[in-house]
């Protein structure tokens, strides 16, 4: 796991910023965001801990170096579809980013990274909506929703897939009280409310905001399959 190179006799190990951040997302995956400190990644790298601060001033920018390291690999919507399609295609990809490592998501929130991978990302969603007929002002708050919303539902679908001891969501829990009071209409969705398929609560809520969109675009933006 460790990304220092061999270091010589009574030579302390070098320290390399892409392979350290490398080895704290390996971590990451093994351990969980709340167990990933700067002392066991310096145990990890095979160095003290105050060597990490010549990389990293704190924990909070090696998780935005980590959180732009996620999206290195977020590939581009395809070329000919609507931007209706574009953008779905950018959402999708940005959950598929996230859930790819563990507590993704969660070091991915409020790391607000200004990294080429996130600007490209950025700039790529608000190119397709610029392209399509929105102004500056929609496309730059249209950005911040998808994203926004597409984080929300991927922390809570990580934390929802945690194992049973460390889960902050609890489907039967949810049940029980449900069942227990006077909610029939939360009883009548409880089979949605509780289920695990969070593909289709992703689709779901990215469907409505196409939709949304669709109306604020007008006639400004074009209308791709689907649009009914």
């Amino acid at each position: 796991m460790s990304s220092t190179s061999s270091p010589g006799r009574g030579r302390p190990a070098r320290l390399d910023r892409s392979g350290t951040v490398d080895t704290a997302l390996q971590l990451l995956d093994a351990l969980g965001l709340d167990d990933l400190t700067m002392r066991r990644l310096a145990d990890s790298l095979g160095v003290r801990a105050g060597a990490l601060y010549r990389h990293f001033a704190t924990k909070h920018d090696l998780l935005t170096a980590m959180a732009e390291r996620m999206l290195a690999d977020i590939p581009a919507p395809r070329e000919n579809g609507d931007w209706d399609e574009r953008l779905a295609d950018l959402a999708r990809a940005l959950r598929t980013a996230l859930l790819t490592h563990r507590d993704g998501a969660r070091v991915f929130a409020g790391t607000h990274s200004t990294g080429a991978h996130t600007l490209h990302f950025s700039d790529t969603v608000t190119g397709v909506l610029r392209e399509a007929g929105f102004t500056d002002e929609d496309a730059a708050r249209t950005l911040m929703a998808v994203a926004n919303f597409t984080v929300g539902h991927t922390l809570e679908e990580q934390a929802a897939l945690r194992p049973a001891d460390e889960a902050d969501a609890d489907p039967e829990r949810l049940r029980q009280a449900v069942e227990s009071g006077p909610f029939p209409h939360l009883v009548a969705a409880l089979p949605t409310l509780t289920g695990t398929d969070f593909t289709a609560h992703f689709e779901f809520g990215l469907r409505l905001l196409i939709q949304g969109l669709r109306a604020l675009g007008g006639s400004g933006a074009r209308r791709g399959p689907g649009a009914n």
